[in-house]
């Protein structure tokens, strides 16, 4: 059996601003570089033998508290970034609203349905995670794999080993710095019940 632990990374200013991030690269903020290191702690004893990570700076600065606390080196994956959210990135939901009123209720209603302008859908997003998933299990079998990412790419794991529906999508919370382990057996079905945590 491989233990796959998803992370998600710790807080930054635009999520206390509320503003989209999406592939924008804003860094951790002061509560979310104490949360990358509460992290490390609650994990310590985890047994985590590898770990990957989104490259995007609020997930790099996240895995780099685990690495330095766990003695592992990080190794970095494009395809697990945040889902790109174009002209969305960086503005406010408000200013968004205004600008892009229906496509915005199509979004947050039903987002497999939609797109940011400019951006991904989350069928793409889900073809190059799940893509970047079974190679990083398939190098790495019956062994604990961490792996740094955002809110979005875990929502579409989950999806994937929780059996949870597409509806999900909007409506499943997963804080900043939470994780979750999820046990994956040879035939690819998951233990319904493991451990998850989240530091505030």
């Amino acid at each position: 059996m491989t233990r796959l632990i998803l992370i998600r990374h710790g807080e930054t200013d635009w999520n206390v601003e509320g503003r989209y991030q999406g592939q924008a690269d804003p860094p951790l903020n002061e509560h979310g570089r104490e949360q990358a290191q509460k992290l490390a702690a609650d994990l310590r004893d985890a047994g985590l033998d590898i770990l990957y990570s989104s490259p995007l700076r609020r997930a790099r600065e996240t895995a780099q508290a685990l690495e330095g606390c766990l003695g592992l080196s990080v190794r970095f994956d494009g395809r697990l970034m945040e889902v790109s959210q174009g002209d969305w990135e960086g503005r406010r939901r408000g200013r968004i609203e205004q600008l892009y009123p229906e496509l915005l209720r199509r979004w947050e209603v039903d987002p497999w349905s939609a797109s940011p302008p400019g951006g991904e859908t989350l069928l793409e997003v889900q073809a190059r995670v799940n893509a970047a998933l079974d190679e990083i299990l398939a190098r790495h079998p019956g062994r604990c794999v961490g792996v740094v990412t955002h809110r979005l790419p875990i929502m579409l794991i989950k999806l994937r080993y929780r059996g949870l529906s597409s509806e999900a999508a909007q409506t499943l919370h997963l804080p900043n710095a939470y994780w979750e382990e999820i046990p994956i057996t040879d035939t690819g079905s998951t233990d319904r019940f493991a451990l998850t945590g989240v530091v505030t």
